[in-house]
């Protein structure tokens, strides 16, 4: 318990931008996340700085570009950027034929309005498969709009699907100063990253070097603002950023928030495959007692799930693999799930999918992130967070309303006998994976996914 202690100061001495409780606000679901986008962008006045992975090339997508390039013509000065990977907006969906990507989109709507807006690729390796832009946020005017979706129709609920995550709207003019900086400072003047929309783009070849100078800034970087008292009736905000494995500020402060918990943490992931630290910091809270749950999607609730009535694709193996990790996980903690110390809840609803991640701590700390807390996150995506310090619990009401919306259409497992076995899993899944295991290949594929 010392170690949590001490792990508590350090968190506490982390410098906070102050923060009025009534300007955060939790949207519950992926609907509201939609029409509130629509609304401010509509309502904009000086700037709107859209990062995500991707903007797709579907009825959402192109419903809020139409939004961005039509509040650019009702207001030319308004300053519009949007940021993606640079890779993934180059191409196809994964199996689908060659293709442009999104870049196609972009260019389309280019050429048909006056006023220009920036869509701006971010390269973050030369090849997507060693990592990706997954920073997140939207800064329009004074507010920042975080979640860890992007912009697509199921991520938006454009249709009767949707993909679930997390939503916060916080109102505060220096944290939107302090990612705007960042973005224009760190990414937009960065030489590796040039504009989607113009057909003749530089081939990712010719701007080796150019990333190679961005990567090098972005493992430095970090979020600038002028740190403030907090009162009590205030709540502090740190945003952080993180890339790479060496030195990364943002995995060292999500450890040592897990390692700080003294009765409560609650973990969600979509996908289970804990980095070896926080494997070890949860395995630590649980020998100090702490009341530890965590939440994670079913592998049918899996964006890569592929129901055994379709055709077998390779990437469909993923869910699997994922549920493997999570039963040898269950199995290895099963006296602790007995005893009701480790709940572990598996979401379902429906045919939609599941995407959401947080770090809550003893109802003192909050982390809104885009992190999937896995070591893909952890070694080669640029990924960031907002860690809102709350110990007077002035969001008590708002956290708990948040959690039982998450846990809603979730499934307390009673024993990692109920997690089915490899051997329950559909014919090409069996052999994929024991082909992957033959080859010793698990350790590899769990390090990039």
């Amino acid at each position: 318990m010392d170690s949590a202690i001490a792990n508590k100061q350090r968190i506490e001495q982390l410098p906070c931008i102050a923060h009025k409780p009534e300007d955060l606000e939790t949207l519950l679901d992926a609907g509201s996340f939609r029409e509130r986008l629509h609304t401010e962008i509509s309502s904009s006045k000086n700037r709107i700085y859209l990062v995500a992975l991707y903007l797709q090339d579907d009825e959402a997508g192109r419903g809020i570009l139409t939004a961005l390039y039509e509040a650019k013509q009702a207001n030319p000065e308004l300053d519009i950027k949007v940021l993606v990977d640079w890779h993934r907006a180059q191409r196809g969906l994964i199996g689908a034929a060659q293709s442009d990507g999104n870049a196609a989109l972009y260019r389309e709507f280019s050429e048909k309005y006056q006023h220009q807006i920036d869509i701006l690729g971010v390269p973050v390796r030369n090849r997507e498969v060693f990592g990706v832009l997954h920073l997140k946020g939207f800064v329009i005017d004074d507010k920042v709009i975080y979640s860890g979706a992007s912009l697509n129709d199921v991520y938006l609920a454009q249709h009767q699907r949707y993909r679930y995550d997390r939503y916060h709207v916080l109102h505060n003019a220096k944290l939107a100063d302090s990612m705007a900086t960042f973005i224009v400072e760190t990414l937009v003047n960065s030489d590796a990253v040039n504009c989607l929309s113009q057909s003749h783009r530089p081939e990712t070849r010719m701007l080796k070097g150019a990333i190679k100078d961005l990567r090098l800034k972005l493992q430095r970087a970090s979020y600038q603002f002028a740190p403030e008292a907090v009162s009590s009736s205030e709540v502090g905000l740190t945003p952080l950023v993180g890339l790479g494995k060496r030195k990364n500020k943002l995995n060292q402060h999500i450890c040592t928030l897990i390692a700080s918990a003294k009765s409560e943490l609650t973990i969600c992931t979509p996908y289970f495959n804990f980095p070896r630290s926080i494997s070890r910091e949860v395995k630590r809270a649980l020998r100090r007692g702490v009341k530890v749950t965590i939440v994670v999607g079913d592998k049918t609730a899996n964006d890569f799930y592929i129901p055994p009535s379709e055709p077998f694709k390779t990437i469909a193996g993923l869910p699997y693999l994922y549920e493997v990790n999570l039963r040898h996980f269950a199995k290895q903690n099963e006296a602790a799930i007995a005893r009701r110390q480790l709940a572990i809840h598996l979401w379902k609803h429906n045919d939609n999918s599941f995407h959401l991640k947080g770090v809550w701590v003893d109802r003192s700390y909050m982390l809104i992130t885009g992190n999937n807390l896995n070591p893909r996150a952890w070694k080669l995506d640029l990924e960031n967070a907002i860690l809102v310090h709350d110990k007077n619990q002035l969001l008590a009401e708002q956290k708990q309303q948040e959690l039982e919306c998450i846990l809603q259409h979730t499934q307390l497992i009673g024993s990692y006998k109920f997690i089915d076995k490899i051997d329950a899993y559909p014919a090409p899944v069996r052999k994929l994976i024991k082909r992957i295991r033959r080859i010793k290949a698990d350790h590899i594929l769990n390090q990039i996914l």
